[in-house]
């Protein structure tokens, strides 16, 4: 498609076509002429676009089915299909044997033999588990696509050589006036690191020390409350299974022994807990003398790392003796007050947004003008088991000067662990503690959100996660499990002795989800009852920049407001904010955004046919958000809400019509023009659901 034909201005049609109607479509005007008024649009929560841009609701029955009808397609023969038939499940060894016979296919051609174009450069020959028939892949590789290599732009040889979908440009020298900027990306799991913990075999002395300090693992919890009951570790705690927690007798959640590590105790060793009477220890833990040395190949240096990055609080020193030493030195440890702690005030924090919020999109948000990002939130149990998919969350861009990473956890000794891990491993600025996800699989597990319910687990987790680490450690939350029962300003006290740093609100409750609006009342009531040392943020439907200035100028102990899903639907609301503006983008620029996050995602998950279908996955689940955008031009009142529904409206031009349909077959075409076409029996459904206007789930 030609998108500069697409992006030409038109007068507004009334015609059928275009954008699709949302499931509660508004009211189209009248025979008579009549229309609504602005105001009763707002009051119904409903878009106020300007009448000459309405149009009524298209008939999809009626379209030509072009390239990415195939998704609507599929998605009605879904619906239709019976819902007795019960798909044939295939066991794990069927599905073994899928992929080898996959690896072994034309297409799947040895990296080596890829990136070298030379059959005899793979070590292996024969015995190898890949392709090694070039004319084979050649014959079944799809056409290059339109554009240039992403990794010539930056200076670097191409990693996935005759693989990439721009291969032919390989040898066109990239002409420009200014030097490319260095880029790269840090946080990445090293493969020592993960066999050592598939095998159970890294140690945690400062977490185990800490656990123990504070009574969650092994004898007495102190001697001076010999009548508390005892806690066991399980034998699989290293390992980070789901079944990682405390027991606790009678089945009641015991209140650990409040030990600080700035108290007397905590200056002495952690075995001093108790000598009388010897520590449990955990089956799969290991001797404390043992070491992550160059002798068992498990060291993991980032000496390269630091000499690279110069991130904007300076560099991080980190000795060898830190991760080899496996004796604990507590009384180094500073005080929580003393660490060096981030200025949140006045900053633009993107939120931490799951799937949507990969390292390319914060990329994105950090060019429009985002102070601080924060990585997807990732599970504590899937860190320590070592998984790769849930490690690459955790991954940085060397543009990101300010960045942390949000985990999430149920128990203390599973985020303990994971904390020293991740403070050991990667280079993050700050830790965030995710107790606020409202999804079911993780509130099942005890996490997220169900500890808004359990305030002494929230106790535990917040003192055994500060005292481990030196870096400052976040808490976000909502104001409650249930609707109606906020509790959080009781809290929020306790929080900030417990050894946060800084806590953010989520103006509404795990049943709620996205519903309704957020209740900033209730954020002011507890930013004004917290104390000076924890830093307060607010979060929820901040939208446009009077949101944020409405926000900062009603509640002045509000440190800063974190932004969510305004940043998805429209990610230059940073650069509105700073330019204090309504920015009426065009169709054109929005574009050219898409095409960085191509750019940046080719970079990420790589130029060859996988990484582009990955890239392709996470544009559509993007531009899932992005439909929901009404342009500054297109409104009788502005700015636009996050709570409002957009009726059926057409753009000012095609390609503004066409980003504004709420059809994943739009979506397919729009990624098209960015990446070539999709590939044969290609469907799509986004993954999330959770615009303002949904209903609730109650829970």
């Amino acid at each position: 498609m030609d998108v500069a034909a697409l992006a030409e201005e038109k007068e507004p049609k009334s015609d059928e076509g275009g954008a699709a109607p949302s499931e509660d479509t508004p009211p189209t005007p009248k025979p008579d002429g009549a229309y609504p008024r602005p105001e009763d649009l707002v009051a119904k929560a409903i878009a106020p676009v300007k009448v000459e841009y309405l149009r009524p609701p298209p008939s999809r029955s009626h379209c030509t089915p072009e390239a990415g009808d195939a998704a609507d397609d599929d998605v009605n023969k879904k619906k239709s299909a019976p819902s007795n038939v019960v798909k044939e499940k295939k066991s794990r060894r069927q599905l073994k044997r899928e992929r080898q016979q996959e690896k072994k296919s034309a297409l799947h051609i040895c990296p080596e033999v890829a990136k070298n174009g030379n059959v005899d450069a793979c070590r292996y020959n024969n015995n190898c588990r890949f392709s090694h028939d070039l004319d084979a892949f050649f014959a079944q590789k799809p056409a290059d696509l339109e554009g240039s290599c992403p990794f010539l732009s930056v200076g670097e040889p191409c990693p996935y050589g005759i693989t990439c979908r721009f291969s032919g440009t390989h040898n066109n020298p990239v002409e420009s006036q200014n030097p490319p900027k260095k880029s790269f990306e840090i946080n990445s799991l090293n493969k020592d690191l993960q066999k050592l913990l598939w095998k159970n075999k890294v140690s945690f002395p400062k977490a185990n020390a800490q656990l123990k300090l504070l009574g969650l693992v092994g004898g007495n919890k102190t001697k001076a409350t010999p009548e508390v009951n005892q806690v066991e570790v399980h034998s699989d705690s290293l390992n980070g299974s789901d079944n990682l927690h405390l027991d606790y007798d009678n089945g009641k959640e015991a209140e650990p022994a409040l030990i600080t590590c700035t108290e007397k105790d905590c200056l002495e060793d952690a075995s001093a807990v108790d000598p009388s009477r010897p520590l449990k220890k955990a089956k799969s833990l290991v001797d404390d003398e043992r070491c992550l040395d160059d002798n068992n190949n498990g060291t993991y240096h980032m000496d390269k790392v630091f000499k690279e990055i110069n991130v904007q609080n300076g560099p991080q020193e980190i000795s060898p003796d830190s991760i080899c030493s496996s004796k604990v030195d507590l009384s180094s440890k500073p005080h929580p007050r003393e660490r060096k702690l981030i200025d949140f005030r006045g900053k633009l924090y993107l939120a931490p947004l799951t799937t949507v919020g990969n390292l390319p999109f914060r990329r994105i948000c950090k060019v429009l003008g985002a102070d601080i990002t924060c990585g997807e939130m990732a599970m504590c149990t899937n860190l320590l088991q070592g998984h790769a998919s849930e490690w690459a969350l955790l991954r940085r861009h060397s543009s990101e000067d300010v960045f942390g990473v949000q985990i999430c956890g149920a128990y203390p000794d599973t985020i303990a662990r994971t904390v020293e891990l991740i403070d050991r491993e990667c280079l993050v600025d700050f830790v965030d503690i995710n107790m606020g996800c409202p999804i079911d699989i993780v509130v099942n597990k005890g996490a997220g959100s169900c500890l808004l319910s359990k305030p002494m687990r929230m106790k535990s987790i917040i003192q055994a996660a500060s005292c481990t680490i030196n870096k400052p450690l976040t808490i976000k939350v909502r104001t409650g499990y249930f609707e109606g029962r906020n509790r959080i300003d009781s809290l929020i006290s306790d929080i900030s002795n417990w050894g946060a740093s800084a806590l953010t609100i989520h103006g509404r409750s795990r049943q709620q989800r996205y519903s309704k609006l957020a209740d900033w009342d209730y954020i002011y009531q507890c930013a004004r009852k917290a104390p000076d040392a924890l830093q307060v943020l607010g979060n929820g439907d901040i939208f446009s920049y009077l949101d944020w200035n409405k926000r900062s100028a009603e509640c002045p102990e509000l440190s800063s407001c974190m932004i969510a899903r305004g940043a998805l639907i429209k990610p230059w609301i940073f650069t509105e904010i700073k330019e204090q503006r309504h920015w009426d983008i065009s169709s054109q620029e929005r574009f050219n955004i898409l095409k960085d996050f191509v750019r940046f995602g080719l970079e990420h998950w790589g130029s060859d046919m996988k990484g582009v279908e990955t890239t392709r996955h996470f544009l559509l689940e993007w531009l899932s958000y992005t439909c929901r955008y009404i342009p500054v031009g297109l409104l009788d009142v502005i700015p636009q809400r996050v709570n409002w529904r957009p009726p059926c409206y057409c753009g000012r031009n095609d390609l503004e019509t066409m980003m504004a349909s709420d059809s994943a077959a739009d979506w397919i075409r729009i990624s098209e023009m960015l990446l070539g076409k999709v590939p044969e029996g290609f469907s799509f459904t986004p993954k999330h659901k959770s615009n303002a206007y949904d209903r609730a789930e109650n829970g």
